[in-house]
């Protein structure tokens, strides 16, 4: 159990009487400033798909971030922060041909590629626009390694730009993704070594590039490994890396070198938080005489934890501070078996004294908590949300909104 709450989100979750997630703009505005201050020279395209939440959005086109849309609904909803489309890329090498025409016609012009089908279609359906060529990393020391359905070889990078050049398109960049929540150095040395291959090969066959999209993967900090252990990532030395690597590029390419970044829950994970409550504390005997604790909350998998397989959340109990405290497994309220925390997590402690309809605070819970949600598995409705600013809740900037 964690007690280390942000006071703009404990006040937030205090005030709430009934289940919602929480944003803190404020802290979001803030961890954009301090990623702009390690990596100055990087331009950051925050990655939708993280939180695809209105007042974040803002919030943070307000800052000067652009966006890596998926889609053109993604797109649509970017363009409604009132950021220029130029700050708007297409990121996704998955799409179809009406996906490029519509993301074209919303004025889109540079598009992620790893195929010379890709390529074609861009090169029909969105002429004369820029395309950036995804190679593929291998995802090690990721949770979420991304290494199989985008991205490809730097022959194959090559190849697929050589193409682009030949139909018309502008060969522009190179990106990676060295996986969500990366938790090593080591990955984004290896992608720093692929991408400066990478430029050597495409400036022999005459093709200069003039930027390079690092992708996501920079972690949050507020996650727990399957042991219930506070994950560290080495922030501060991935971005020495980072700048290092970054040098490293300028110096192999032919012309000045633009970074793009695409931060996701790096942004927002540390800074959203659930409002849940407790149905039940079980115990039950097991088949194999065990006998086991079950935690049975009003948010899961399938409304607001859906990474619960591949991460820890720190849990607080509101007034169940002192007491006994029992080890158990965590799940949402569906009939679904799928519906708690992996195999392979360690039970978490619980206070003995908790009862139905008791609130637990679910942090570090920003990152796709909105996105993931289904509509209402089993009849069980997405979580309402509320957004905090500044120093007390509630004030005038609160704002809240319901699914």
């Amino acid at each position: 159990m964690s007690t280390d709450v942000d006071a703009r989100l404990s006040a937030a979750l205090t005030a709430a009487s009934s289940d919602r997630i929480v944003f803190d703009l404020t802290g979001i505005e803030d961890q954009y400033e301090q990623l702009r201050r390690e990596l100055p020279d990087v331009l950051v395209r925050f990655a939708m798909k993280a939180c695809p939440v209105d007042e974040v959005l803002t919030c943070l086109a307000d800052r000067g971030a652009g966006f890596d849309a998926a889609s053109p609904n993604e797109i649509r909803q970017a363009l409604r922060t009132g950021v220029p489309v130029e700050r708007i890329h297409y990121g996704n090498t998955v799409k179809s041909d009406a996906n490029i025409a519509e993301a074209h016609r919303l004025g889109v012009r540079t598009f992620a590629t790893d195929s010379v089908q890709d390529v074609a279609a861009i090169a029909a359906h969105a002429p004369g626009s820029r395309v950036f060529g995804r190679l593929a990393t291998s995802g090690d020391g990721a949770l979420w390694g991304l290494s199989r359905k985008f991205g490809c070889s730097r022959d194959d990078v090559v190849r697929v730009l050589d193409v682009a050049r030949a139909v018309g398109l502008t060969p522009a960049g190179l990106s990676v993704h060295v996986g969500s929540q990366q938790m090593t150095c080591e990955a984004w040395r290896q992608a720093f070594d692929s991408l400066g291959d990478t430029l050597v090969a495409l400036c022999e066959q005459g093709i200069v590039l003039d930027h390079v999209n690092l992708g996501g993967g920079l972690p949050a900090l507020g996650y727990l490994d399957r042991h219930g252990t506070r994950l560290e990532p080495p922030l501060d030395k991935m971005f020495a890396v980072i700048r290092d690597g970054m040098e490293q590029l300028r110096t192999v390419n032919r012309a000045p070198l633009d970074f793009v970044m695409e931060p996701g829950r790096h942004l927002v994970a540390d800074h959203g938080a659930i409002r849940a409550h407790v149905y039940r504390l079980t115990s039950r005997w097991q088949p194999d005489g065990e006998r086991v604790h079950w935690l049975y909350l009003s948010s899961g998998k399938f409304n607001g934890l859906y990474e619960m397989d591949q991460l820890g959340y720190r849990l607080v109990f509101p007034g169940h501070f002192d007491g006994k405290h029992v080890s158990a497994v965590v799940a949402g309220p569906t009939c679904d078996s799928d519906d708690a925390y992996g195999s392979g997590h360690q039970p978490v402690p619980v206070p003995e004294a908790v009862t139905s309809g008791d609130p637990v605070w679910i942090l570090s819970a920003g990152a796709y908590a909105t996105s993931y949600m289904t509509q209402g598995f089993n009849g069980f409705s997405p979580l309402p949300y509320t957004c905090v600013r500044h120093a007390t809740f509630p004030a005038r900037t609160a704002m809240t909104r319901g699914n």
